[in-house]
């Protein structure tokens, strides 16, 4: 039996209102530690890719001081490779020492969304020099076949393995990088970026064993839509990755499972689902469940990491900061709230 979570209506009726979503964006404000760390876990640990998420939540608020706070923490821990760790404690020492490369890049994306909502140039020339080194770690070891390795281990060993979420992460991240340099109008060797982009843009469209050599990651819903986010796909592949996305991973009523075997919807994944809809214009599919995404949730709102469907539980009993901020995303993504609003839904490098 599927069970559905039990939630009053009237706790949402206005889920499409901006204040809806600055209640939740003001939830991720108050878990932002004194040195401007957002934690992702209980535990007050945190990875780079999420903590980045996360901050989204603070420029949504349009809560500046916060923001940069966060985003200038990075930029004080990063390494000299352009690196970040997988993982740091709350009081920002590093737990797990590998450097996945998707982590690096995906500081464009995070400081152009701010750059988008507060149109602070000289925030952004301050943290360009950070967003350089990030880019070129990212793509410093990619092969001949576009691929990029997902992770240096904590030897500085390349992990040969290479993943399509974190791929299309990687592509994104170029994409906004190539944006920023735009913006700024400074001289950087975009022609290797363009050529880097370009490579990989192949790769994911063409991704027959050139990903998930040494594990098949088919069966999370990760790797059925983020090639959609990721920009390079065109009208047939979208339609085609959203129909596969439906019907390996879409339980109706409730949202998207992480994983195709498992009974377990999960909000973060559900709702990055619903801007890869947007960006395949299936605009009432994207609210239907984006909606739906929105009961897995406590009394104020409060996304939970998901929910097991046969066992009628939240699981975990979690309200991780990032899956906040992806449901702010989706919102934003769907009802246009902020100048932010078309950051995964157009090309960034063309727009500027």
């Amino acid at each position: 039996m599927i069970f559905k979570p039990q939630k009053k209506e009237d706790n949402f009726s206005n889920f499409e209102s901006k204040e809806f979503y600055e209640s939740i964006a003001s939830y991720v404000m108050n878990e932002q530690l004194d040195n401007g760390v957002i934690p992702s876990n209980k535990d007050g640990s945190f990875d780079p890719w999420d903590f980045i998420e996360s901050i989204t939540a603070l420029n949504f608020l349009r809560s500046g001081i916060e923001s940069k706070k966060a985003f200038r923490w990075l930029k004080d821990n990063q390494n000299s490779d352009g690196s970040w760790y997988s993982k740091y404690s709350s009081e920002g020492e590093p737990v797990e020492k590998n450097k996945p490369t998707h982590f690096s890049s995906y500081i464009s994306v995070g400081i152009l969304h701010h750059y988008k909502i507060f149109l602070d140039k000289e925030f952004l020339l301050e943290m360009w020099p950070s967003v350089k080194s990030a880019i070129n770690f990212s793509i410093s070891n990619q092969t001949k076949e576009g691929t990029i390795p997902w992770s240096v281990d904590e030897h500085n060993f390349i992990e040969k393995d290479y993943l399509i979420t974190g791929s299309s992460s990687i592509l994104k991240g170029l994409e906004c990088a190539l944006a920023i340099v735009k913006i700024l109008d400074i001289q950087v060797n975009e022609t290797n970026w363009h050529d880097s982009y370009i490579s990989l843009s192949n790769a994911l469209r063409n991704p027959r064993e050139l990903f998930d050599l040494q594990k098949d990651r088919s069966n999370f819903s990760m790797d059925s839509y983020y090639p959609i986010l990721s920009g390079c796909l065109d009208d047939s592949e979208i339609k085609e990755a959203v129909n596969k996305t439906l019907k390996d991973f879409y339980i109706d009523t409730l949202g998207i499972k992480c994983v195709k075997e498992e009974p377990w919807i999960t909000v973060a994944e559900t709702n990055e689902f619903v801007i890869a809809l947007l960006i395949a214009k299936e605009k009432e599919l994207a609210k239907k469940i984006l909606i739906e995404s929105i009961q897995i949730s406590d009394k104020n709102n409060i996304p939970y990491m998901g929910w097991q469907y046969k066992e009628n539980i939240f699981w975990p009993d979690e309200k991780p900061t990032w899956t906040a901020a992806a449901l702010i995303l989706a919102a934003d993504a769907l009802f246009n709230f902020t100048d932010a609003s078309t950051l995964f839904l157009v090309n960034q490098s063309d727009f500027y």
